[in-house]
C-alpha cells in the first residue's frame, strides 16, 4: 500500500499543473458543501438555544391570518376574551397577550420600519423570564408608562439609526412622541433586537385598535403535560369561538413542536443548498475521470513495461485508483480549508455588519472527516473506468503503442 501511495504521488507530482486544474472542481464543491453545512448547523444550534430559553413548558397561540404578526383581520383575530378564557383552563399557570404591529418610527427626522410590541407590565416581566431578557440600561416598562418605550439592543447599539440614540431620547410613532426609558440585552434575532415595547393600552389607542391579541404565550403549571394542555386549550378555545374541528382560525403549538417544524423545514432547505453545491463535485469527478483517461493513454508503454516484468492487472488497477483517490483527497483537504475560511468570514460579516450572532460557523469533527472521505470516494469512483481500461491492456500491444 505504501508503494502504491508513493507511486501515485510521484506520478501526480510530475504533472503539477494538470493535477491542480483537475482538483479545482473538487475543492470548490467541498468548500461550498463544508461552508453551507457549517453555517447551517451553527444557525440551527443558535435557534435551538432560543427555543430552549422558551422552555418546554411554553405554548404559543396565534391567529391563522396571513402576513406579519398582528395582520389578522375580522374573525381571525384573537381577543382579550380568548386570553381570559385560556387563563382559566386547568394546567395553565399564566397566559400573556401581546399586541404586535408593524409600523413606522421616526427618530431625529429619520424614518425606520419595525415592530411595536404592546405589552402589560406583568407580561413584560414574564417575557423577560421566558426569553432571558435583561435590562442593560434604564428600566423596564410599567403600566403607568403611557408615552414611554423600551427598545431592543439594535436601536441604541446597532445600526438602525444614523443618529445615536440613548436613554431619554424621543422617538415618534403615529404622530405621538415617546421617551426611551430602557434597552434590552442583545438577543441575536434582528426582529427582537429591533423591537419597540410600548404599554399595550397606549398602542391600542394610537393605532385605534379596539380588542386584539396578536399572540398569546402560555406557561403551563409544574408537572403538567404540554401536549395535553395544548390539546385542552385547542378544544375549549374552538368551542368558545364557535368553530368546527379542522376549521379553526387559530394555531396552537408547544415550543417543542415549533422547534420540530423549524428543524424539518430547515433540513429541507439545507439539503437543497447542499445538493446545488454538490454539482461542483460532479463536475470535479468528471474532471478526474478525464485526467485519468489521458494518463492511461500517455503511459501506455509504461503500463506495458510493468506488465512485461510481472505486474498483475490488479497492480495496475490499484496504481490508477490510488492516483484518482489522491486527487480527490487533496482536493477535499484544500476545499475544507477554503470552506472554513468562507464560513468564518460569513460569521464575521453577520456579527459585525449585519449585527446578528445567528450565523455561527461550526466545524464538528464528523463534518471534516466526512468531507475528506467523501472527496476520496468521489475521486476513486471517477477513476474506476480509466483504471479498468489500463488494467486490461495487453503487454505486447502496450509496448508497440506509439
Amino acid at each position: 500500500m505504501k508503494d502504491y501511495f508513493f507511486l501515485a504521488f510521484n506520478n501526480l507530482k510530475r504533472r503539477k499543473l494538470r493535477s491542480w486544474l483537475t482538483m479545482i472542481g473538487i475543492f470548490i464543491g467541498i468548500a461550498a458543501v463544508v461552508g453551507l453545512i457549517s453555517l447551517g448547523q451553527g444557525l440551527q444550534g443558535a435557534i435551538e438555544k432560543q427555543f430552549e430559553q422558551l422552555g418546554s413548558d411554553t405554548i404559543i397561540i396565534t391567529s391563522k391570518g396571513m402576513g406579519p404578526p398582528g395582520s389578522a383581520i375580522g374573525s381571525l383575530k384573537l381577543t382579550s376574551k380568548d386570553l381570559e378564557m385560556i387563563e382559566n383552563i386547568k394546567g395553565v399557570q399564566s397566559a400573556s397577550g401581546y399586541l404586535i404591529k408593524q409600523g413606522q418610527a421616526i427618530y431625529k427626522e429619520e424614518a425606520g420600519v419595525g415592530y411595536a410590541v404592546g405589552i402589560k407590565e406583568i407580561d413584560f416581566e414574564r417575557r423577560a423570564e421566558m426569553q432571558d431578557l435583561t435590562m442593560i440600561d434604564g428600566r423596564g416598562l410599567k403600566d403607568t408608562d403611557k408615552f414611554k418605550v423600551v427598545v431592543g439592543y439594535s436601536h441604541i447599539y446597532g445600526d438602525i439609526w444614523n443618529n445615536a440614540m440613548k436613554i431619554g431620547s424621543k422617538i415618534e410613532m403615529e404622530g405621538h412622541e415617546f421617551e426611551v426609558i430602557g434597552v434590552i440585552n442583545k438577543i441575536g434575532n434582528p426582529l427582537d433586537d429591533g423591537a419597540i415595547y410600548v404599554q399595550k393600552e397606549t398602542l391600542r389607542e394610537i393605532l385605534n385598535v379596539e380588542d386584539e391579541e396578536s399572540q398569546i404565550a402560555v406557561r403551563i403549571s409544574n408537572g403538567a403535560d404540554p401536549v395535553e394542555v395544548a390539546e385542552d386549550i385547542e378544544r375549549k378555545l374552538r368551542k368558545f369561538r364557535g368553530e368546527k374541528e379542522g376549521q379553526e382560525t387559530f394555531a396552537i403549538q408547544t415550543s417543542e413542536q415549533l422547534l420540530e417544524s423549524f428543524s424539518n423545514i430547515f433540513g429541507i432547505v439545507q439539503a437543497i443548498l447542499v445538493g446545488i453545491a454538490s454539482i461542483s463535485l460532479l463536475v470535479g469527478g468528471v474532471g478526474i475521470m478525464n485526467t485519468m483517461y489521458t494518463a492511461v493513454l500517455e503511459r501506455t508503454k509504461e503500463i506495458g513495461v510493468m506488465k512485461a516484468i510481472g505486474a498483475k492487472n490488479s497492480n495496475i488497477l490499484m496504481i490508477f485508483l490510488f492516483e484518482a483517490g489522491l486527487l480527490g483527497l487533496v482536493g477535499g483537504a484544500i476545499g475544507i480549508g477554503i470552506g472554513v475560511v468562507l464560513g468564518k468570514g460569513t460569521e464575521y460579516i453577520a456579527l459585525n455588519i449585519l449585527d446578528t450572532n445567528l450565523l455561527e460557523a461550526v466545524f464538528p469533527l464528523p463534518l471534516i472527516v466526512g468531507a475528506l472521505l467523501f472527496s476520496f470516494f468521489i475521486g476513486t469512483l471517477s477513476g474506476i473506468l480509466p483504471a479498468m481500461q489500463a488494467a486490461k491492456l495487453r503487454p505486447a500491444e502496450a509496448l508497440r503503442y506509439e
